[in-house]
Formats: C-alpha cells, sequence, structure tokens
C-alpha cells in the first residue's frame, strides 16, 4: 500500500462533511429566496386583488375614452392616458441613447482610475436620490430657469434624469457580458473600434439594455412627485399638441383625486379605477419591451 493510498481515506472524511454542509448551506438560502418571491407575489396579488375588488366598476368605455367632467367626479381619464404615454415615451427617447453612450464609454473607452470611480460614485448616488429632488430640480432649471414652463419636455427631461442611472447601469452590465473574444474577432478582422462597438457588442448586448429601458419605463411611468412640479396640470381636457403643452397623466390624477378633490368619497371608485388602468399601462409597455427582448435573443441563437 503506497502513502497515496494511505492519505485518500483520510481526505474523503474531511471532504464529506464539508461538501454537505455547502448543500445545507445552499438549501437554507434557495429556500429564502423562494420565500422572500412568495412574500412579494402575495403582496403583489393582494394588491391587485383590492384594486380589482374596488375598482372594476369604474371601467367602462366612457370612462377610458371621455376627459373628466363635473368637477372630475364623472367621465373618464383619456386625456390622463395619453399624457402618461407621451411622458414615458418622451422620457426613454431622451434617457435611452444617453445611458447607452454613456455606459459605452465607462465599460469600452475609460480607463481605471479616480476618475471612473468618481463617475460612477456620481451614478450609484444619483440612482439614490428621491424623485421629489428630481422634481425640484425639474422646476428650478427647466421650468424656470429654461423657461420651458410646466410642459411636456420639461417633464420628459426630468423623468429622463430620473431613469438615466438605471439605464447605465443595465446597459454597462449588458456590454460585460459580450466575450472579449467576439471584440479581438472583429479588431482582426480589420473593423475599428467604433465598427466592433456598434455592428458587434451592441447587437449582442441588446436584450440586456432592453431590460434596463423597461425599467426605465415602468419608473418613469408611475412617478408623481417629478411631473407634479414640472409636467402635469390639475385639469385640462385638451390633448397635448406641442411639447411645451400642459398635461394631465395618471399618476398625478390619482394624487388630485385621492387628496384635493371636491368630493374625495364619490371619486374613490374613480381612483381605483386610474389606479387599475396605470397599471395595465406599464404592464403593456413593460410587456412590449420584453417580447422586443424575446425576439431579439430568438434571433442572436439562429
Amino acid at each position: 500500500m503506497t502513502k497515496t493510498d494511505i492519505k485518500k481515506p483520510v481526505r474523503d472524511r474531511f471532504a464529506l462533511p464539508h461538501i454537505k454542509y455547502r448543500e445545507y448551506k445552499q438549501t437554507f438560502f434557495f429556500t429564502l429566496l423562494r420565500f422572500a418571491a412568495i412574500i412579494n407575489g402575495t403582496a403583489l396579488a393582494v394588491i391587485l386583488f383590492f384594486l380589482l375588488k374596488n375598482g372594476y366598476k369604474a371601467i367602462t368605455w366612457t370612462f377610458l375614452t371621455q376627459p373628466p367632467m363635473d368637477s372630475m367626479t364623472k367621465g373618464g381619464i383619456f386625456p390622463c392616458i395619453i399624457g402618461t404615454i407621451y411622458l414615458s415615451m418622451g422620457a426613454i427617447a431622451i434617457a435611452l441613447p444617453i445611458g447607452i453612450i454613456s455606459a459605452i464609454y465607462l465599460n469600452e473607452y475609460a480607463r481605471s482610475g479616480i476618475i471612473l470611480r468618481i463617475i460612477r460614485l456620481g451614478i450609484n448616488n444619483l440612482a439614490g436620490v428621491p424623485s421629489v429632488v428630481f422634481g425640484l430640480f425639474g422646476l428650478a432649471f427647466f421650468v424656470i430657469y429654461l423657461k420651458m414652463g410646466v410642459s411636456l419636455l420639461a417633464g420628459a427631461l426630468t423623468l429622463g434624469l430620473l431613469s438615466l442611472p438605471v439605464i447605465i447601469g443595465a446597459t454597462e452590465e449588458a456590454l460585460k457580458t459580450v466575450p472579449d473574444t467576439y471584440r479581438e474577432a472583429s479588431l482582426g478582422l480589420g473593423a475599428t473600434k467604433l465598427q466592433t462597438i456598434f455592428r458587434v457588442v451592441l447587437p449582442c448586448a441588446m436584450p440586456g439594455i432592453l431590460t434596463g429601458a423597461i425599467l426605465g419605463i415602468s419608473r418613469a411611468a408611475g412617478e408623481t412627485a417629478p411631473v407634479m412640479f414640472t409636467a402635469a396640470v390639475f385639469f385640462t381636457p385638451d390633448l397635448p399638441s406641442s411639447i411645451f403643452d400642459e398635461i394631465m397623466v395618471l399618476p398625478y390624477h390619482i394624487y388630485v383625486l385621492a387628496t384635493a378633490g371636491t368630493e374625495i368619497e364619490a371619486t374613490r371608485p374613480l381612483q381605483y379605477g386610474t389606479s387599475l388602468v396605470l397599471i395595465a399601462l406599464v404592464f403593456g409597455m413593460n410587456l412590449g419591451a420584453i417580447l422586443l427582448r424575446a425576439r431579439l435573443k430568438r434571433r442572436m441563437h439562429i
């Protein structure tokens, strides 16, 4: 019997408890994650059930296609729906190109050092700033200093800034998932670095970039504080015909009905109905982005 044969059983005796410990640890944390997911899913189901129970009667064709009437106690929310769509799309149209370009610089061009660390720290801090601070900034800078007034443009710019950290973070992580061999192969075939980024790296990272866009849309569509200072008004029956027009939006309309309406109790079903429409609108925009992302993933695997 060799010395190796003598040591092997001893090593196995010590390895077996260690493996079992890791398995128990993994099972414990997976159970914890499942439990957290169940709690989140249950909370969402309770909220949706509560809104459906109290607001489904308000969802009618008139409610979806007419402007508010009689001090907003009757009529519908059509201007609010259109205003929310315009504002969300405008915010993403502003934030997505800037976020992608910023992420490309941070991941593909910037060198490691103190400047890069300061930039990343600023982005992380910007992601944690309360939305009301963005609203006050938009009011001071876009509405007053740049003299845009309370308008669709001022609100879209403010929400674009609000969504920017999320999009930059998601895009940068998506760019990191693209293997370096793709870049090296493209450069080896004679492509420039810019051509490599736009023709190789970005198409591969596009599903992850769309994930950032989905998160940005969700946050932009549901914010109240930024738009109440920069874009939304208490009531306007007209649809916006210019980017400098004031608009009605669903989150602010819910806030007005619940806190500043003339007959708050009478409008309670309208409040719940408007909340349901907002959730459905955000879900619809997210679903469109998710389907586009899935289509891009299938195209990449073909």
